[in-house]
């Protein structure tokens, strides 16, 4: 009787083994999938530097960039932050002959590019880190 019992507790036990396994492979399945795979190529984006589930609000990992855009935590912005240290209009960012400028809307919190502050408007160059709020960007120029 105790041989039986003990035969039917292990066999449990090697299922329950195998079904932890496959929900592992199912969650490791799903976080491939769920990567972004859009192809940048050939224009200038922001790249989320944060990890995303670090951030207590949703934001994308990429945004394209276009001729202009506006940063801020009102709707009518083209890149949305719900930051509470995030002003409404916070930064406006435009191309001028090739070349993608940033400006600080006096903003209560200021924008920093790599670590400075900026006070007037600056020309972005491949790499520079953005800072607003509590949101970390890398600045990609592709073209």
């Amino acid at each position: 009787m105790y041989s039986i019992v003990s035969l039917i507790f292990k066999y449990i036990f090697i299922a329950i083994i195998y079904l932890f396994i496959l929900s592992i492979i199912r969650l490791i399945y799903l976080d491939i999938k769920g990567i972004d795979t859009t192809i940048l190529d050939n224009t200038n984006y922001l790249k989320l530097i944060n990890r995303k589930d670090s951030l207590p609000f949703k934001i994308e990992e990429y945004y394209v960039l276009k001729d202009i855009m506006e940063v801020g935590r009102a709707n009518d912005n083209e890149i949305v932050i719900r930051d509470p240290y995030v002003s409404k209009k916070h930064l406006r960012m435009a191309k001028d002959e090739g070349d993608f400028y940033l400006e600080d809307l006096d903003s209560a919190n200021g924008t920093y590019v790599n670590g400075d502050r900026i006070m007037d408007v600056v020309r972005l160059k491949n790499g520079d880190r953005i800072r607003v709020g509590q949101v970390e960007f890398l600045y990609v120029d592709r073209e």
